[in-house]
């Protein structure tokens, strides 16, 4: 394994949400710009391809032997009449179905909830790896870039679906303890579940179910808390329309006030023109009393 997939392969087994800061970081401490630039291209993968990548690292064991007894099944079908054909295809789907369960079960371990739609992608992907052996060495990379369906028909996009598809032939590193082998060393043999074929929908329309109940939990939360602050908003006006009503009141008195000064300072405006006009008439006697005592005055001299 190369610098570059072996950087990819501990990239492509990050957590969901980590894959990005993983990836600028890793291509940060590269002494080769060149490998630096490649890394810096590694794509994130969806949730559908997340899933699937973890599933591999998890269950390498698992997907080894299904995939192995899906070459056998392939091998088998030329050989089978209709009803055969159909036993097949439904043992096919019921083991996809299995898989895909057990890659939501690794999710949600993960922190990650995998709604329908998602889970039917992962489903997809794993049914393509089954009928096409392309599809197959592309799952058994671990590092899947979006999820795709495959007929093992029509030739497959490999490089548009994987990372690093020149590497095509590194399988995935899987995660230490998870499992795959037996005591002798030798991949575990399977151990789906079988469920039927809407099992995986059914339960992860039980985890939405499940979701939208906590999301609805969340919302009536919120609506009490917005009630509570409304009725105190409903308190705090009805305050403040008291408080307004006693402003006006005063303001009333107060207009009250102004209209009576009002009324006050023309009448004392009146008498203070009579007061001055008495003033004057005083001072006018007062002089001509002053001139008719200083002639008096000057005849007795």
């Amino acid at each position: 394994m190369d610098e570059l997939t072996a950087i990819a392969d501990r990239l492509y087994a990050e957590a969901a949400d980590a894959f990005t800061d993983a990836r600028n970081t890793a291509a940060k401490e590269c002494g080769d710009k060149a490998l630096a630039a490649r890394v810096k291209k590694l794509k994130k993968p969806s949730v559908a391809a997340w899933a699937v990548n973890l599933l591999v690292r998890r269950e390498s064991g698992q997907i080894d032997s299904v995939l192995e007894l899906a070459d056998s099944l392939r091998a088998a079908a030329q050989a089978l009449d209709g009803d055969e054909l159909r036993a097949l295809t439904r043992q096919r789907r019921q083991l996809t179905t299995a898989l895909a369960s057990s890659a939501r079960s690794l999710a949600r371990e993960s922190g990650v909830r995998l709604t329908g739609p998602v889970v039917e992608q992962v489903e997809g992907v794993l049914n393509a790896a089954m009928l096409d052996p392309a599809a197959a060495r592309v799952v058994r990379t671990g590092r899947v870039l979006t999820a795709f369906t495959s007929t093992g028909v029509s030739e497959l996009d490999v490089e548009s679906v994987v990372a690093l598809p020149e590497a095509l032939d590194v399988r995935a590193t899987p995660v230490e303890g998870s499992g795959d082998e037996s005591g002798n060393g030798e991949p575990a043999p399977v151990g789906l579940r079988v469920v039927p074929d809407d099992g995986v929908k059914l339960a992860a329309a039980e985890e939405e179910l499940e979701e939208a109940a906590g999301q609805v939990a969340e919302a009536e939360e919120e609506l009490a808390e917005i009630e509570r602050s409304v009725e105190s908003l409903n308190a705090r006006r009805l305050q403040l329309q008291g408080e307004a009503d006693e402003l006006r009141r005063r303001l009333a008195a107060l207009e009250d006030d102004v209209d009576q000064v009002d009324e006050d300072l023309e009448e004392a405006g009146e008498a203070r023109d009579e007061a001055t006009s008495a003033l004057e008439e005083a001072r006018r006697a007062h002089s001509a009393a002053q001139r008719v005592l200083e002639r008096l005055r000057e005849r007795s001299r």
